[in-house]
């Protein structure tokens, strides 16, 4: 089938399109559409492939499944458009980095900025029904993003990948770390968070600093 997704990308995946469990999954994807209100919207979708092109990717933040509420989810984890309230883990992140940085948190959630950066912010399922969690896991998509991860991974050299909580941190499996950097702390959401797995993990200032140590312009987070 036909995915509309940044050329580089298309071209690193074009095999996986092709792929059973991919025709399966795009099947289930549309069905899912036509019969439920479901997020993000088919145009956004890809968008984290779009905002941050294969041979731009630098930095990768691995979110599990997209918001599932009303105008939240637009293609890129653990960001929301402008006028939506931030959610409770993006507040988390934007602490964090206030006080690893000292720089003051945007008044809206949207990390657009960050992805046109390189920082590759997908979720490992990138659809969801309306307010079922979890409702496209299983269905092919971890299947395609961990192969995004391995072609990462396969390809480039001095990646940061920043491993949030446990789901997150089973992906280093797929990372070969002789060639990238892996940073692992607690999930950002409430829960683990206010018990301490979370914040001082200064993970944006130390993204910062490998990737000047590689000659790469630090993220203006």
């Amino acid at each position: 089938m036909e995915v509309q997704i940044e050329a580089n990308w298309k071209n690193i995946l074009k095999d996986e399109f092709e792929k059973p469990y991919f025709e399966s999954l795009i099947k289930f994807v549309k069905s899912e559409y036509k019969s439920n209100k479901c997020y993000p919207k088919g145009s956004d979708i890809f968008n984290a492939f779009e905002f941050s092109p294969f041979d731009e990717t630098k930095v990768v933040i691995l979110g599990q499944d997209p918001y599932h509420g009303p105008g939240q989810a637009h293609g890129l984890s653990f960001s929301v458009p402008k006028g939506v309230a931030v959610p409770p883990s993006l507040q988390n992140i934007y602490r964090e980095m206030k006080d690893d940085l000292n720089v003051d948190s945007p008044n809206h959630g949207n990390l657009e900025d960050w992805a046109k950066q390189g920082v590759l912010l997908l979720n490992a399922t990138l659809t969801v029904r309306a307010h079922e969690a979890g409702s496209h896991q299983n269905k092919g998509w971890e299947i395609f993003t961990d192969e995004v991860i391995k072609k990462l991974s396969a390809h480039k050299e001095g990646i940061i990948f920043l491993l949030w909580g446990g789901f997150a941190k089973k992906k280093s499996k797929l990372i070969d770390s002789s060639k990238h950097h892996i940073l692992t702390s607690g999930h950002p959401s409430p829960l683990s968070a206010n018990r301490g797995y979370w914040f001082g993990n200064k993970h944006f200032s130390k993204t910062n600093q490998i990737l000047q140590e590689q000659g790469d312009d630090a993220i203006q987070w």
